[in-house]
């Protein structure tokens, strides 16, 4: 993950082609030992559209088998990261990023941090009398003190969220007209 984060660091660049940003979010994915394909899947869906990719675009997209996206669109609906959607007259399922699957994730992690400072209290209780406490004190106290601050930070992030909605709805209005202002211009020009 270190390294993932270094290189992050290193060739952030404001423009990415969305081929780079999906196999970026493979990279993430990989990092948490989730299948990397589920990461690109993920990463597909994200730039799809509004109403979601089917199965036969995100394969397309990806270059990849139906039966590679089958069971990487399960895995996802799984860990509550996707849903399935149809539109209206079309029998094809589509997927979407579920609401709340960020915030799910950070949870779920947090549900790892807790067993982790469970088994940083028992391995204390284990420590034969020679041995040294710091590292699992360190382990127990980081943990008790992220258990107890994330949630807070989870509310903020519900009680700032529809700020930041409004925020990127207008950022994106103001990204269309100008694109159209744009094109106006060179289709008077020309």
């Amino acid at each position: 993950m270190d390294d993932l984060l270094e290189r992050a660091r290193g060739q952030r660049s404001s423009h990415i082609s969305a081929e780079r940003f999906v196999e970026e979010i493979g990279l993430v994915f990989d990092s948490m030992h989730l299948p990397r394909m589920a990461g690109r899947v993920l990463g597909a869906i994200l730039l799809g559209p509004l109403d979601g990719p089917t199965a036969a675009d995100l394969a397309t997209t990806l270059e990849a088998s139906k039966g590679s996206i089958s069971n990487m669109t399960r895995l996802l609906i799984h860990y509550r990261f996707v849903e399935r959607t149809v539109r209206a007259g079309d029998r094809r399922d589509r997927f979407v990023i579920k609401a709340g699957a960020w915030a799910r994730m950070m949870l779920w992690r947090l549900e790892l941090l807790q067993r982790l400072q469970e088994l940083a209290g028992d391995g204390l209780e284990l420590l034969s009398p020679d041995g040294n406490p710091e590292p699992l004190q360190e382990v127990r106290d980081m943990y008790a003190f992220l258990e107890r601050e994330l949630p807070k930070l989870f509310e903020r992030w519900e009680l700032e969220r529809p700020a930041a909605r409004e925020d990127a709805r207008q950022k994106a209005a103001e990204a269309t007209a100008s694109e159209v202002a744009k094109a106006t211009a060179r289709g008077v020009a020309q």
